[in-house]
C-alpha cells in the first residue's frame, strides 16, 4: 500500500482463563486478518492471559511457562502470515506476582518489537498488576502509531501527549466483558474514544473482549470522531479498515489546538 496508509484488522473474541484457548483464538484471527490483506491485527486487553480478577483470581502460581509457549506460537503465526500483531498479555517483573498489564507488538518477522505497559490501572487492578511508566510508539508504512489500554481512556492528558508526539493512529485495547448486563460503559466508552479521536485528530482501532455480557463492541474510528465500522456485541469477529493519512476530515480545531496545548485558552487575535 502507498505510504501514509495502513490496513488494520480489529478483532474480538471471548477472552477467558485458558491461555491455550486464548492463544488458539488469536492465531485463528491472525490468519483471517492476513487473508483480508491487513498489515496489522489488533486484539483486546489481556487477550492471551485472561483478565486477572475476572477470569482467574490473581497471578499467584500462574503458569508463566505456558504463557511463554503460547506467546511463541503467536510470534510464529505473525511470521507465517507476514503481519504485525498487537495483543494483550502480562509481563512478569523479576518473579513478582504483580506483572505489568501489557500490549505486545509482534512484527512480521515474528519478533517482539515493542511492549506497552498500562500506565493507569484501576484500584482493583492495582492489587494484581504494576503500572508502567513509558509511552510507546512505532511507524508502519509512514503511519506513526501508539498503544494504549482500557482505563487510560479516562485521561485526556494522555491523548494530548499522543498528539504532541505526532501519532496519527492509536491501538487501544479493552476488557469490558463478562458483566452482568448493560452498564454505564455502554454509554461512555465508544463515545469517549470518539471524543479523543476528534479532539486530537486521530484514527483509533478500539478492540474489546466479547465474552457475555459485553456492553459495547470493538470499533474503528476516524479523525472526525465518526465510527466507521463496528463488530457485533458478544460475538467473536474481525473487521478490516484503512487508515489513510491523505484523507481530510472536518477538524474545527485546526490552527487552534496548539494554542490550547500551549496553555492559551482563547484564540483572541
Amino acid at each position: 500500500m502507498a505510504q501514509g496508509t495502513l490496513r488494520v484488522a480489529t478483532s474480538q473474541f471471548a477472552v477467558g482463563g485458558s491461555i491455550a484457548n486464548n492463544g488458539r483464538q488469536i492465531c485463528r484471527f491472525i490468519e483471517k486478518a492476513a487473508e483480508a490483506r491487513a498489515q496489522i491485527v489488533h486484539f483486546p486487553e489481556s487477550a492471551l492471559t485472561g483478565y486477572a480478577g475476572i477470569d482467574f483470581p490473581n497471578f499467584v502460581d500462574y503458569n508463566w511457562d505456558l504463557l511463554k509457549t503460547e506467546t511463541e506460537k503467536i510470534q510464529r503465526a505473525a511470521a507465517k502470515n507476514k503481519i504485525y500483531v498487537v495483543f494483550g498479555s502480562a509481563h512478569r517483573i523479576n518473579g513478582s506476582d504483580k506483572p505489568f498489564q501489557c500490549l505486545y507488538l509482534v512484527n512480521p518477522k515474528g519478533q517482539i518489537q515493542s511492549r506497552y505497559d498500562k500506565r493507569f490501572c484501576t484500584k482493583a487492578e492495582m492489587r494484581r498488576y504494576t503500572p508502567g511508566e513509558k509511552f510507546v510508539s512505532f511507524v508502519i508504512n509512514g503511519v506513526k502509531c501508539a498503544l494504549l489500554i482500557c482505563f487510560e481512556v479516562r485521561f485526556p492528558e494522555i491523548y494530548r501527549q499522543v498528539y504532541k508526539e505526532g501519532v496519527r493512529c492509536v491501538f487501544q485495547s479493552f476488557y469490558n466483558a463478562r458483566q452482568e448486563g448493560p452498564s454505564v460503559h455502554s454509554d461512555i466508552m465508544r463515545q469517549s474514544m470518539q471524543c479523543h479521536a476528534a479532539c486530537n485528530y486521530l484514527w483509533v482501532s478500539m478492540s474489546n473482549a466479547s465474552g457475555y455480557y459485553s456492553p459495547y463492541p470493538s470499533c474503528f474510528i476516524r479523525p472526525d470522531g465518526k465510527i466507521v465500522e463496528q463488530l457485533k456485541r458478544n460475538k467473536p469477529g474481525v473487521m478490516g479498515n484503512t487508515v489513510d493519512l491523505n484523507e481530510e476530515f472536518y477538524d474545527p480545531m485546526e490552527g487552534f489546538r496548539e494554542l490550547a496545548i500551549a496553555g492559551r485558552l482563547n484564540n483572541k487575535a
